[in-house]
């Protein structure tokens, strides 16, 4: 049985006035239990909205949502959320932003206080413990962000862009850290971005979805040793040749959109 399944997504908005908004069409898919799976696509395709329907944020218009065989109805703690936005308590310290969701699932407070701890060390934010978010770097406040998602141990870790506030020297470190920490959980990651080389780099597997609505369009299976290390991972023929494919397919569509647009305006 599959972890995730989505079986015929449709979403629509109806804004009050104006014409509705057809953010998703008809999106169907499996996501296994323990696999780690990217989704890329021009903006504005649906992406965030998908994984704000399988969080169970927002109701599709048509079509569900599965979560080990069984409809999701809203929030739940079998699904954690990363968001780019840190999202973080700026009156709590680090410790006690990694508290909050232990809390929420009433525990002992001591059990809590063990809980957090471990994943201080976890995530190498010793002697942090007692910084507020506002005296944190960018990739320190996403590491209290994603140890206080993992502390409640969510089955399905859902992330919107949540390396896209990020410079590029410590993107690479963080997303070396979550492929740590998905090896040693193997919990199943839903993972939006708008980098292809991320996407590549970090998923067995890559949905890429057509402009808006979104539909998927094509899935690549990630087939390359990873075993080795970033460099040389990301300087291999098949990195390069898995990339260019996904970043083709995704350009596609973004040519797609902007003709269509251009043909749009010309047309008014």
């Amino acid at each position: 049985m599959a972890k995730i399944e989505v079986k015929s997504l449709t979403k629509v908005f109806y804004p009050a006035k104006g014409t509705p908004v057809y953010a998703l069409e008809d999106v169907s898919f499996k996501v296994d239990d323990g696999e780690f799976v990217s989704i890329v696509g021009p903006s504005g395709c649906g992406k965030s909205t998908l994984l704000y329907i399988i969080a169970g944020f927002i109701p599709p218009t048509k079509g569900e949502v599965l979560i080990d065989g069984s409809p999701i109805k809203g929030p739940g703690p079998d699904r954690g959320i990363v968001f780019q936005e840190y999202a973080l308590f700026p009156w709590r310290t680090v410790l006690d932003n990694i508290k909050y969701g232990l809390e929420e699932k009433r525990l002992p407070k001591r059990e809590i206080d063990t809980i957090a701890r471990r994943y201080i060390q976890f995530m190498g934010l010793e002697g942090f413990e007692h910084k507020y978010p506002r005296e944190l770097s960018g990739g320190m406040k996403q590491r209290v962000a994603l140890a206080r998602t993992l502390a409640y141990e969510p089955a399905v870790l859902l992330m919107d862009e949540p390396f896209g506030a990020l410079d590029a020297q410590t993107r690479e470190i963080i997303q070396d850290e979550l492929l740590r920490i998905w090896r040693e959980t193997r919990k199943t990651i839903l993972f939006v971005t708008h980098s292809v080389e991320e996407a590549v780099y970090l998923s067995q597997r890559v949905f890429i979805m057509t402009h808006r609505p979104g539909k998927i369009k094509d899935i690549v299976e990630v087939d390359i040793d990873k075993s080795g290390g970033r460099e040389k991972v990301i300087t291999s023929p098949e990195f390069t040749t898995l990339k260019n494919k996904v970043w083709l397919e995704v350009r596609e569509e973004v040519l797609k959109y902007y003709k269509g647009l251009e043909e749009t305006l010309l047309h008014r």
